[in-house]
């Protein structure tokens, strides 16, 4: 009996010791490079997959990240289908609302990208008539709708290589999107017709940089969140990831 209980205790301890938390990422199915799409291979990669797997090392988590919709990752916090978004989810007053953020962990303005020979200021004036391309449910779509909807003609989409592909074919006339995302991929060959018309200025609907995502109320994972990103800061892993990606500081402030 005493050694069925001795056996038993040592197994418990030995599972306790090895026992991982499991902490669920969602993540947008829609490729973002080079913030988050997946290799040849199907793993994910990018900047913020590399961050994913950098924070649970160091918070000694499993992650599994959980793969939808773009447009469905809030839902699927508030749902507990996910516990963190890290993936490009802009901090908004909106947002605020219904989710809580970490600290911004990077900032990325917003671009406009058009055709060379398209000649025109970026403003509600400049636009009026013609057709805006944005990303669905993003930062972007809601700054378009509120200060171009009612002189311009505004198309959403479910992705940026969609997006672009019409503004090469002309279906429409101009897009905004994050310059961080959109600027590389001007200078490939395919989009060598393309060319920035200007940053958007600051606006409150355009986000206060780009924060990890927790259920409303969950301080203590958001903390730790905080804590794990400014130590990876520190001790130099988040720009080793960032320089892979980017060759500025894009967890500068403006």
């Amino acid at each position: 009996m005493k050694k069925t209980l001795l056996a038993l205790l040592l197994a418990t301890a030995s599972h306790a010791a090895t026992a991982q938390e499991t902490i669920v990422f969602g993540i947008a199915l829609e490729p973002y490079p080079p913030f988050s799409f997946k290799s040849g291979k199907g793993d994910w990669s990018g900047f913020e997959p590399e961050l994913i797997r950098a924070v649970c090392e160091r918070l000694q988590a499993q992650c599994p990240l959980n793969e939808m919709a773009w447009d469905g990752l809030i839902p699927a916090l508030k749902a507990q289908q996910v516990d963190v978004v890290l993936n490009s989810l802009s901090i908004t007053p909106e947002r605020r609302q219904v989710v809580d953020f970490s600290e911004p962990y990077f900032f990325t303005p917003a671009l406009w990208v058009a055709d060379r020979s398209l000649d025109v200021q970026p403003t509600p004036e400049g636009l009026k008539g013609l057709i805006i391309g944005v990303q669905g449910s993003t930062t972007h779509s809601a700054y378009v709708k509120a200060h171009y909807g009612k002189t311009s003609t505004v198309r959403y989409y479910n992705d940026q290589d969609d997006l672009l592909a019409d503004l090469r074919s002309g279906r429409v006339d101009i897009l905004l999107a994050d310059q961080l995302a959109v600027e590389p991929l001007l200078d490939l060959p395919d989009n060598a017709m393309l060319a920035s018309k200007g940053v958007a200025p600051q606006d409150p609907l355009l986000g206060e940089g780009v924060g990890a995502a927790v259920r409303k109320g969950n301080d203590a994972l958001r903390e730790r969140l905080n804590q794990t990103l400014q130590a990876l800061r520190d001790d130099g892993t988040y720009d080793a990831i960032r320089s892979r990606y980017f060759k500025t500081d894009i967890a500068a402030r403006p």
